[in-house]
């Protein structure tokens, strides 16, 4: 905590949620995409929404970010309402979408004067923006080069500087670091750590990638078959899925044997001379069994401790059969008229 905010009073009011949404849904015909989702969205945060191919994912950024009509609920975007204030809500977000937006016959710096242009800052406005943002992203050095010259890499990092170009306060990220190599996608983190602790910045990002929202997000919510199917901080839904456990290995099959006379509950492998005792990966855990072990004199060669991580999460809630609700049936609900 910095000085200037130790200083500050402590009875300033709550900040409001970035985003909200209450029953949002979306069929295409009969095929019920969005199922009456709710989010609530702190500002300054970092929310990433997990689902397989289809889930919903893109749709619930189109429509919060005013590309694509509800057919029922309600949501506000930095308070203003999404059926109502379509303009004002447009003034104070970007979009990045999974498909870069970037002109490859244009420059770096032509791309983002032309979204200068587009946002109306005039000319001197413009271009100081552009060069601050090409220093940011690390393309000062290809400022004349054409789009189509970049690797995949620079091409991401030119399309969200594109999208800062308006100073959005809320930005969507749709699966944003798709087909980048690993050196590249963590540089994009540091990108989009910095937006929220330096500047304030609300992204909401959808993403592929398990480690990149375990690394990115404060909160995660896991869509399947268009419903929310679980949402919390990474270590909350960790806790939801059993199976953690302590490895142990001995040195041979007589250590093994006592051992696991120790641990009734344990699974024993006589092939690697292991045994795994159920535990939730905490110290607590973990010291009883030290603690058995040496009160009985049987000696470990190793010990290893297993917890659930969220591959273990997205593999566990989502892929199950969607429960029976059809566009047909979600459209006894009366809808909402939306933006």
């Amino acid at each position: 905590m910095t000085a200037a905010r130790t200083s500050a009073p402590t009875t300033t009011a709550a900040k409001a949620p970035a985003i909200t949404a209450t029953g949002l849904r979306k069929s295409y015909g009969d095929k019920l995409v969005l199922d009456g989702i709710d989010l609530d969205i702190a500002e300054g945060s970092v929310f990433a929404l997990l689902g397989p191919n289809g889930a919903g994912k893109t749709t619930t950024v189109e429509i919060l970010s005013t590309l694509l009509r509800t057919d029922a609920g309600s949501a506000r975007i930095a308070g203003h309402d999404l059926a109502r204030d379509t303009e004002a809500i447009r003034s104070v977000i970007g979009v990045t979408g999974q498909f870069s937006a970037v002109d490859n016959l244009l420059t770096a710096e032509e791309n983002l004067l032309l979204m200068a242009d587009l946002h109306h800052l005039d000319r001197r406005e413009g271009r100081r923006r552009a060069t601050e943002l090409l220093r940011r992203f690390e393309l000062s050095d290809v400022t004349g080069k054409t789009a189509a010259t970049f690797s995949g890499g620079m091409r991401r990092k030119l399309d969200l500087a594109m999208t800062l170009v308006g100073d959005p306060r809320i930005i969507f990220l749709d699966e944003p670091t798709t087909g980048l190599d690993p050196r590249s996608r963590r540089t994009m983190w540091d990108i989009i750590r910095g937006l929220v602790a330096d500047e304030g910045v609300t992204i909401f990002l959808t993403t592929q990638y398990l480690e990149e929202a375990d690394q990115l997000a404060g909160r995660i919510a896991v869509l399947d078959h268009g419903r929310l199917i679980a949402e919390g901080t990474a270590d909350e839904l960790k806790q939801l899925i059993p199976g953690g456990h302590i490895r142990v290995r001995f040195a041979d099959s007589r250590a093994l044997e006592a051992a696991a006379g120790i641990f009734g509950i344990a699974a024993r492998d006589e092939e690697s001379l292991t045994l795994r005792i159920p535990g939730d990966g905490s110290l607590p855990s973990l010291r009883a069994v030290l603690d058995a072990l040496e009160a009985t004199g049987v000696a470990a060669e190793s010990l290893t401790v297993h917890t659930p991580d969220l591959d273990d999460v997205f593999l566990t809630l989502t892929g199950q059969p969607r429960p029976a609700t059809t566009a047909a049936a979600a459209a006894a609900v009366p809808p909402k008229e939306n933006v």
